[in-house]
C-alpha cells in the first residue's frame, strides 16, 4: 500500500473529503465555537465536549455524504485534535482581544493570543 492508501485507510476518507469537510467546514463551525464561548466568558474546558459532538457530526457526515468510515477510532482522534486546536485558538484570540477592549487601562496587547499588564 502506498502512503496515501495508508493515510485514507487510517482517517477513514478520503484525503480531499477530509480537508474540505474537517478542516474547511467543521474547523469553521468550531472557530465560531470557539468565539462564542470566549465572549459568553465560559470556560476553557468547555470546548472539549463540543469538539467531541462536532468530531462524531462530522465523521456521520463524512459517512453519510461521502461513503467514508463512520467508525474510524484513529479518524475521530484526529478530527477532535484538529476541532479543539481551531476552537481553543479563536478562544484565545477571542479572549485576548475582549481583555484589552474592556480593560484597556489595565491590559495590552501580548501577540494575537495573550495578553499582559500594562506598565505605566
Amino acid at each position: 500500500m502506498s502512503g496515501i492508501d495508508l493515510v485514507m485507510a487510517a482517517l477513514g476518507t478520503s484525503l480531499w473529503v477530509f480537508v474540505c469537510a474537517t478542516v474547511i467546514l467543521f474547523g469553521w463551525a468550531a472557530y465560531m465555537t470557539g468565539q462564542a464561548l470566549a465572549q459568553t466568558w465560559r470556560p476553557l474546558w468547555h470546548l472539549v465536549p463540543y469538539s467531541l459532538l462536532m468530531a462524531a457530526g462530522n465523521r456521520f457526515f463524512d459517512f453519510a455524504l461521502f461513503g467514508g468510515s463512520l467508525l474510524s477510532p484513529l479518524g475521530y482522534v484526529v478530527t477532535v485534535v484538529i476541532l479543539l486546536a481551531f476552537s481553543i485558538m479563536a478562544y484565545r484570540a477571542t479572549q485576548a482581544r475582549k481583555m484589552v477592549n474592556q480593560y484597556p487601562w489595565l491590559y495590552e496587547r501580548a501577540g494575537p493570543f495573550a495578553w499582559r499588564d500594562r506598565q505605566g
